[in-house]
């Protein structure tokens, strides 16, 4: 993990860590260097930016788009949409790159710059190494375009025309009478969502589809179930679908009104993959944040799963090193291989409706096998990560906790990639024994010196 650059982008809060300023640089690296690196003629720079509704992500717009013409490259505008349909349009429309500017689920006043490589997947970390060094000011100039060769910048809006006709065609059923909640997060979905469900013949219930800048994600979307929750057991829904500010996650919501998670649509989309011979090699791939009932669950259906630290980026790259179909985080990034090469929000919610239209079955039965266990997740300020999670006393704590819970529960230490926290995280049969496990791993952390 980068310095400035984490698992999901160059991320901060708008106008203090992360400001046009940092934009317009990162926009000249990349104009300079996909036409240092595919020629001189001005036009071999083609480089696309999308953008999620938060107010600042205008302002990120013009600068990136400033450095990049500057640099020679050209500029495409997508303008307000979601980060896979960035990811879609980059690679079906030949794009060096493409950029999109979200904060994904965090409030309106953050912002982030996410880089897609040409495939329209997470940008390599060798790149990402240049463009930081750039950042730190090595090289401290780079050339400017001049006369012919500065850059220009297209309208590309009918990108966003070819993801959504991707969309209806990885669907083969009608939603025709079905009742659908939709929660949009006044977020980049708000418009693909709204129409794809509607396309395909659903009755749609949207909620939090008016972004106004300000009230992104603002008790709203992925993060914020409350609010569709109480919609489809109100509205009697057969379902409902949640979305974050950058549309690459989505959670759902039953019929009874109960929160369905990551783990849940992963179990889902697993057993009716293999039962139609698409679950290449017959595993799905999750984080180690999956909880416990979900391997419970694949174990019985006889499905293979691994696990790979938590970020979408990592999921990804383990499925492509093993050709594996299916993968994801228990937080609703859904990697649907054969459809997409990032999370998919609006594919993974159409992909749920369609399965509970062809099993013609609620939700709530559909889900029931994955018996969810008890988690307890806590963060411990620490004055060093690595020490921590390396001293000895904190170890040995940490293996008699996993001796005593056997098969029956798991315990996770891992370090934040963001902040001077360390996280323990606790799987149990009851939730008082997963309070019981991880304090006492916190209580040795504390007592080893590293709280803060």
């Amino acid at each position: 993990m980068g310095k400035y650059f984490g698992t999901d982008g160059f991320r901060g809060e708008a106008n203090v860590t992360l400001g046009a300023e940092d934009a317009f640089r990162v926009g000249r690296f990349l104009g300079w260097y996909f036409q240092n690196n595919h020629g001189e003629k001005r036009g071999e720079s083609r480089i696309l930016i999308g953008k999620d509704p938060r107010r600042s992500s205008h302002m990120l717009e013009h600068a990136l788009v400033a450095g990049i013409t500057a640099s020679g490259g050209d500029a495409y505008l997508l303008h307000e949409t979601t980060t896979p349909a960035v990811a879609y349009v980059t690679n079906r429309d030949g794009f060096d790159c493409g950029v999109m500017i979200s904060a994904s689920h965090n409030p309106y006043y953050d912002n982030g710059i996410k880089l897609l490589n040409g495939r329209g997947e997470k940008m390599e970390e060798e790149t990402l190494s240049l463009i930081e060094a750039y950042l730190d000011g090595s090289p401290e100039q780079l050339p400017y375009g001049t006369g012919e060769k500065i850059g220009t910048v297209v309208d590309h809006a009918s990108g966003e025309e070819h993801y959504i006709e991707h969309l209806l065609s990885q669907i083969q059923l009608s939603f025709h009478g079905m009742k659908v909640g939709l929660d949009c997060a006044n977020g980049g979905a708000w418009k693909i969502a709204r129409r794809v469900f509607r396309d395909l013949g659903a009755e749609t219930y949207v909620i939090h589809g008016e972004p106004d800048g300000l009230n992104i994600n603002r008790n709203a979307g992925s993060t914020h179930m409350e609010s569709l929750c109480r919609l489809v057991k109100d509205q009697g829904l057969d379902m409902g679908v949640a979305f974050d500010g950058d549309g690459d996650r989505c959670l759902c919501v039953d019929e009874k009104g109960t929160v369905v998670t990551g783990d849940h649509i992963l179990y889902l989309l697993a057993c009716e993959m293999k039962a139609q011979g698409k679950l290449d090699g017959n595993r799905v791939v999750t984080t180690v944040m999956s909880n416990l009932g979900l391997y419970k669950a694949l174990e019985e259906q006889g499905i293979l799963y691994a696990q790979t630290q938590v970020g979408d980026k990592y999921v990804y790259d383990y499925m492509v090193r093993n050709g594996c179909a299916l993968g994801g985080e228990q937080s609703g990034h859904i990697i649907i291989g054969k459809s997409a090469t990032t999370g998919d929000g609006i594919l993974t919610g159409l992909m749920v409706t369609e399965l509970v239209r062809s099993k013609g079955q609620p939700m709530s039965k559909l889900c029931r096998s994955v018996k969810t266990y008890p988690q307890v997740l806590k963060n411990i300020s620490v004055i060093s990560k690595e020490e921590a999670l390396h001293d000895p006393k904190v170890l040995e704590v940490a293996e008699e906790v996993a001796k005593l819970l056997g098969g029956n529960g798991r315990i996770l230490l891992r370090a934040s990639g963001t902040e001077p926290l360390i996280r323990v995280m606790v799987e149990a049969p009851e939730e008082a024994l997963c309070r019981d496990c991880a304090d006492r791993v916190i209580h040795m952390i504390h007592a080893q010196g590293y709280g803060k």
